[in-house]
Order: C-alpha cells, then sequence, then structure tokens
C-alpha cells in the first residue's frame, strides 16, 4: 500500500510538506514555513507539525525539496535538528538551503545531494524522476515519484511560462508521456485555481520597467521578493542597457545575489554591480537600487528609507520607487503605510496591479487544466493553497471530465491510501502548527495565544496580597497594578474601591481557613473579574499573587 500523508500546505498557503510511505520506507516532499497571521501575536514564525516524521525517522529515505522559496524550505533546520536524514535537491536549492543551514549552525553537518532532469535517484521503492518546471525563482522541479503502486506526480510550484527569463521551459512534453504511459496520482500546485486564465509572462515585467528606467529624472529604488532571481535578473539586465549602476541592500538581498551569482543562475555585467556606499559617487540618474521590503516588513531596508532610518540610503523628492510584489495576505496595511511614509517623502511611487510590474510564479486556471490533460491521472488530489483554492482545482479536473470520487481535497494529518488501482481515506496522523518565539520552537498552544489576544485588548491587572502563614490573616493592604487596562485618571479611584472590596472578601472566614494559595488565587481573580466586569464591561487578564510571610 501507498501511502500520501500531507503535513502542510493544505488549508492555507504555506509550509508546505507532504509525506509519501511504502512499507517501512518513508519519503518527505518539501518542509516549508509560513508566516504568522495578525492574530498570533508573538510568533515569529509558524512551522509545520513535523512531529510524525520525527517519529519515524528511522524509515526516512530522504527529503526532496522542489525548489528555495521559503514556504518549501524554511523549516528543514528546525527539522533537521531533531532528524537526521540526506536532502536532494537542484543546484541553486541547495544553494539557498546552504545559506539557510549556515544561519543555525548546521552547514557541513547535513548530506546534501544535487539533483536534475538528468539525474533520477532511487530510494528503496521509489524512483524519483526531476521535471524542468518554470516559477517565480529559478531551478524549479516536480517530481514523478515511481512507486510500486504506481506513478505519482507532483508538480512543485510551476507556470506555463512560453519565454522564460532564464530560457527554462516547464517539461510539458514529459509530463505528456508520463500521462500516456499512466499516473496512478496527480498533486498539482492550487495557488491561483481561483483566476482564470494565463498567467502572464515574467518577461512582461522587464518591458515595463525599461520604460520607467528611460524615463526616471533620479534614482530608481526596485522592492522586490529577495528570493525572485528572474526579477532582479530583468532589473540588472535593464539599468545595464541603460548605463546605470546597481546597488544592493537589505541582508537577505544581498545573500541571495551572492549565491545566485556564484552559482551561475544571475548574470551581472562586467562592471554594474557597485557597493551601497559607492552610491553617493554617481549622479541620480545613473544609479539602480535593488532592497529588500515588498511587503512592508518593518525592519526591512525600502522600510528604512521611508523612515529616515536607513544607514546609506535617504529618500529624494526625485527617486522612483517600485514595488514589484503582490502583498501577501495579511501584508496589505504594512504595504501601504511605507507606500504613504515614501510620497511624503516626495517620492515618485510606482506599485499595485495597475502599475504592471509583478505577474505571479503560480499557474492560473487555464495552465491547470492544460497540465491535468497532460497527465491525465487517475486520481488528483489538488495541493499548495487555502480552502478555496483546492475547491476550485477540484472544479476544473471536473470541468475537464474527471470523476469527482477520483478527487481527494483533504485537510492536513488526512492520510490516502492507494492500493490495487484504488484509493481511499484511511484515516489521519498528527498535523498542525509549530510556532517559532524568538530563536527556537515552543510548545505555544492556543491558550497562550488567546492570552496574548487578551492582553493586546483589555491589558491585564496584577493583585499581591500577602498573607500570614500562621493564621491565614491579611498581613498588608493588596496592592493592585493596572496596564493596558483603564486611562490613567480613572485609575486610583477605581483601584482605591476595588482594594477596599478585596479586603472585605479576605476577610471572610471560609476564605482566612483556606490553607491553600491556590484556593486564595481563585477567590482574588473571581472576585476582581467580576468586579472589574462590573464598573468597566471589560475582562482584563487577572494575575494574582499570593505571597505568605
Amino acid at each position: 500500500m501507498l501511502r500520501i500523508i500531507p503535513l502542510g500546505g493544505l488549508g492555507a498557503i504555506g509550509k508546505n510538506m507532504t509525506v509519501l510511505e511504502h512499507g517501512d520506507n518513508m519519503l518527505v516532499v518539501d518542509c516549508g514555513l509560513m508566516f504568522p497571521d495578525e492574530d498570533m501575536l508573538g510568533v515569529d514564525l509558524v512551522l509545520p507539525d513535523f512531529s510524525y516524521v520525527v517519529e519515524n525517522s528511522h524509515k526516512a529515505l530522504g527529503i526532496v525539496i522542489t525548489h528555495g522559496h521559503e514556504d518549501h524550505v524554511g523549516a528543514l533546520p528546525y527539522l533537521l535538528k531533531q532528524a537526521d536524514m540526506p536532502v536532494f535537491g537542484s543546484r541553486l536549492t541547495l544553494g539557498l538551503i546552504n545559506g539557510k543551514l549556515g544561519e543555525h549552525r548546521l552547514q557541513g553537518q547535513v548530506d546534501l545531494r544535487e539533483v536534475g532532469p538528468a539525474k533520477p535517484v532511487e530510494l528503496g521503492p521509489f524512483t524519483i524522476e526531476f521535471l524542468e518546471v518554470c516559477h517565480s525563482i529559478p531551478d524549479g522541479l516536480g517530481l514523478a515519484i515511481h512507486t510500486p503502486a504506481g506513478v505519482v506526480i507532483h508538480t512543485g510550484d510551476f507556470k506555463l511560462d512560453q519565454t522564460p527569463v532564464d530560457g527554462r521551459l516547464t517539461a510539458m512534453h514529459r509530463f505528456a508521456e508520463l500521462g500516456s504511459q499512466g499516473v496512478l496520482l496527480l498533486m498539482s500546485d492550487s495557488t491561483n485555481a481561483d483566476i482564470p486564465g494565463l498567467t502572464p509572462a515574467e518577461a512582461s515585467v522587464g518591458q515595463r520597467l525599461d520604460t520607467i528606467l528611460a524615463t526616471a529624472p533620479g534614482r530608481v529604488i526596485v522592492a522586490c521578493f529577495a528570493s525572485h532571481i528572474h526579477r532582479i535578473q530583468q532589473v540588472i539586465t535593464t539599468a545595464a542597457r541603460h548605463e546605470r549602476r546597481v546597488a544592493v541592500v537589505g541582508r537577505s538581498m544581498t545573500k541571495n545575489v551572492n549565491i545566485a551569482a556564484n552559482l551561475g543562475f544571475l548574470h551581472v555585467p562586467e562592471g554594474t554591480l557597485i557597493r551601497p556606499a559607492e552610491i553617493a559617487d554617481y549622479d541620480d540618474d545613473e544609479v539602480v537600487i535593488i532592497s529588500t521590503g515588498s511587503q512592508g516588513e518593518p525592519m526591512s531596508a525600502l522600510a528604512r528609507m521611508a523612515s529616515g532610518d536607513h544607514h546609506v540610503v535617504a529618500i529624494k523628492p526625485t527617486d522612483t520607487v517600485i514595488i514589484s510584489a503582490r502583498p501577501v495576505p495579511g501584508n496589505e496595511k504594512s504595504v501601504l503605510r511605507t507606500v504613504n511614509r515614501l510620497f511624503a517623502e516626495g517620492a515618485t511611487v510606482v506599485y499595485g496591479p495597475q502599475a504592471e510590474l509583478h505577474v505571479s510564479g503560480h499557474a492560473a486556471a487555464e495552465e491547470l487544466k492544460i497540465m491535468l490533460n497532460l497527465v491525465r491521472p487517475r486520481y488528483f488530489m489538488p495541493i499548495h493553497g487555502e480552502a478555496r483554492h483546492l475547491h476550485f482545482h477540484s472544479r476544473l479536473a471536473q470541468d475537464i471530465g474527471m470523476s469527482e470520487e477520483n478527487i481527494f481535497v483533504l485537510e492536513n494529518g488526512d492520510v490516502l491510501e492507494l492500493a490495487d488501482g484504488e484509493a481511499w481515506v484511511g484515516g489521519r496522523v498528527q498535523a498542525g502548527m509549530i510556532f517559532v518565539d524568538g530563536m527556537a520552537m515552543r510548545g505555544i498552544g492556543e491558550l497562550i495565544l488567546r492570552d496574548r489576544t487578551h492582553l493586546s485588548t483589555d491589558g491585564i491587572v496584577i493583585a499581591v496580597v500577602t498573607m500570614s502563614a500562621q493564621d491565614g490573616s491579611l498581613a498588608d493592604v493588596p496592592e493592585l497594578v493596572f496596564r493596558g487596562f483603564v486611562h490613567s485618571g480613572d485609575m486610583e479611584e477605581l483601584a482605591q474601591e476595588a482594594r477596599s472590596q478585596l479586603i472585605e472578601t479576605l476577610h471572610q472566614d471560609e476564605i482566612q481557613r483556606a490553607a491553600d494559595t491556590a484556593i486564595l488565587k481563585t477567590h482574588i481573580h473571581d472576585f476582581l473579574q467580576r468586579f472589574l466586569y462590573r464598573k468597566t464591561r471589560r475582562r482584563p487578564l487577572v494575575l494574582p499573587v499570593v505571597v505568605e510571610v
């Protein structure tokens, strides 16, 4: 029996991770992260719950990475700290992974194995064939996994761009050949399943960039994803054509440009690249700056420029700022905050869909239909998308003639089992989210997140009560500390009334006889909750502290 277990990537954009099992052999595909939602207060990163992989790591043959985006590789260092297994990926993907491992002090400790279309890999019962796919990062791969139960195709993230910047087309001919030979299961990227038509070509962005660089009176600052090597390549090529020098700012942007250039995936004409410190040595109309900050990240280079806090680049009224990215859902406010600050500094800002300076790296509806028609799978499982994307992709499959019974729209943790040409959902394994809070993974549960939300909306009240250890009597006047709860002008009067009524409550015989401090804390908590809600119609987080003397 072949078991397909998605641990991430379903029901949300990000934390992509899928497990394939056959007998006592396990193969893992991708290990990505997701950035936290607004209500995940204090959380830095969200990882898939890979405890199932860790518990069964003795069966793991390896982990195959489709491409180098964070939502496919970001959780890898955290997994590799708990489970030792080889990592398979294309040349650029491994270069980016190696840099990430260095940040976690794992460089040189992980078995990295380069693969590609000419390098199929045999791992136990799995023979993995690597298929070129076009995406918004070079060297992306789809997977044709030959198993005893049949062929499983995992598209990775893809689009059918017919004029790719690097000339590397999606291997449609091989997908079609596999389809003609018979494919048991197709797992396909659903990110743009709700967008009709075809995704525009990446080269269209270069044409728009050319127009802007030809007419901009001063410096041109381009903010994009640090991993979007194709976009960076187009900026550099266009700048060189207009005899402008290019400076790269932002830590992740500088790191990725260096990795891509050293590996031959980014071609920089000689004399084009300058250090940020050299920007002032050139006239403004001779400079292009490539920056991080397309998502409005507070500590990014562009956000610092907009706030006048960047150590090298200060915004000038003659600057043209291009935001060459679509805001990730949830980042819209941050992006607009940065845009407003740039306008306030007098810069010209080009952003949004009307600017035509960003195209997606994912296939739209018609391209997804083409993939389905090329592969012609017996069973289909949409992956990589929120619930609506998966359901839209399911409808596309039905539109081309697939039976609804052969389409599996699953949730993370569901187990799809395949044997003798049949498929069914055979149970669940543990799946969910792991939060990275600070420097370590922590088991932050719903309770902690709820407390943080509670604190952010209603504040906190700390009650310090000093009791006699001998007879349980009140040894001092209770101290109440309010934070983020009421206006300072109302605080003293409210605190005085709460304090006096709390003293009366604590003088009751049954409370004074309570020897257990936990019981006392419960009485204090319940009284203050009732009193404060009656007085303010708000429910702050009440933290009682009992001190025995």
